[in-house]
């Protein structure tokens, strides 16, 4: 009975299906015309907007190199107006991540600039950063910002004119400027209770409701499927995980090592120090015993010089000697040698 259990608790377990990561799936799958309805699905629900990608754009790290050891994903996409959007996975740390989400939009401007077209023809950037890791400090998983001019003195906000406007084909500054978004996916826990939040389930957990109706997802669930994938697609997909797992064990590693040679490296120049401020205060206290030392002689010295000077006075008095050694203290001897 238990073992008839056991294989139905199995069955059922083997019956979730099991999906592909995002960024794996970013990376290897999704690259077709037809699937660019999830990463719409996505973008769209990030950016509370419809957005239609009209087609991948290829970059450097969207290629696979001998030095892509830190799981990169970039999704480099234009949408119906024309703009850019920059779609980054990041699984490791880097300290200077802030700088390489600027990087990557200026060069996203630059390389779709062509000699002598005008300025005009600038197309607004958005940079969305999906972390595996916490940048920064904060109590939430998703932050968002961009460039808007406020007057220094007046507190008033930048407008363009009505001839700008017409000129530019845009309302006001922020349509030209980049827009970044930051998703720190670890730090995501709560329930998905609306769209953004079921995208976060599959970013964080790869699972993705039966029943959802969140753009991109219903999607992503027919085409990720691990179990549909052709064995050789599988075994791509596994070494990827073992990869992401050894990497990510070999900088905790090195993170690990480096503590401790920086430990150690504390703890020789903490000894050093010691020594340092050991032999000062040994050379202070020396000083100062020696000061004391000199002040207790020289009072002696003083007040025997004293004792001798009274007993020559004495002695020129025709006192005794024994009355002199009496009021003096002073040895017959050292009074017969003055």
């Amino acid at each position: 009975m238990q073992k008839q259990q056991g294989k139905k608790k199995g069955a059922k377990k083997m019956s979730r299906p099991q999906y592909i990561r995002f960024d794996w799936a970013a990376k290897n799958i999704l690259r077709n015309k037809a699937d660019f309805v999830v990463f719409e699905g996505f973008i769209s629900v990030l950016v509370k907007e419809k957005v239609t990608i009209v087609e991948l754009l290829e970059s450097e790290s969207n290629k696979e190199t001998k030095d892509d050891k830190y799981n990169r994903v970039d999704i480099k996409a234009k949408n119906s107006k024309g703009e850019i959007i920059l779609v980054e996975i990041q699984q490791t740390r880097e300290l200077d991540y802030l700088q390489r989400m600027l990087y990557g939009v200026a060069r996203a401007i630059t390389e779709h600039m062509k000699t002598g077209v005008n300025y005009e023809q600038v197309k607004k950037v958005f940079s969305i950063n999906i972390l595996y890791f916490k940048l920064g400090e904060g109590s939430d998983y998703l932050y968002h910002g961009q460039t808007i001019l406020y007057g220094v003195h007046d507190g008033d906000q930048l407008a363009l004119t009505e001839h700008e406007r017409e000129d530019l084909k845009v309302v006001s500054p922020e349509n030209i400027f980049p827009e970044y978004y930051v998703i720190r996916v670890n730090e995501f826990d709560k329930l998905a209770v609306d769209p953004l939040g079921e995208w976060m389930r599959y970013l964080k957990d790869e699972y993705i409701s039966p029943n959802t109706t969140v753009p991109g997802l219903k999607e992503a669930r027919e085409r990720l499927e691990y179990l549909r994938m052709p064995p050789e697609q599988q075994r791509a997909y596994d070494h990827y995980l073992d990869t992401l797992v050894r990497d990510t064990d070999v900088l905790k590693t090195q993170l690990l090592e480096a503590r401790i040679e920086g430990l150690k490296a504390g703890k020789a120049e903490g000894r050093a120090e010691g020594r340092a401020e050991g032999r000062a205060e040994g050379r202070a206290e020396g000083r100062a015993e020696g000061l004391q030392e000199g002040r207790k002689e020289g009072l002696e010295e003083g007040r025997k010089e004293g004792r001798k000077g009274i007993a020559k006075s004495m002695k020129a008095d025709k006192f005794s000697t024994e009355t002199i050694m009496k009021y003096t203290g002073l040895t017959a001897e050292e009074i017969d040698a003055l």
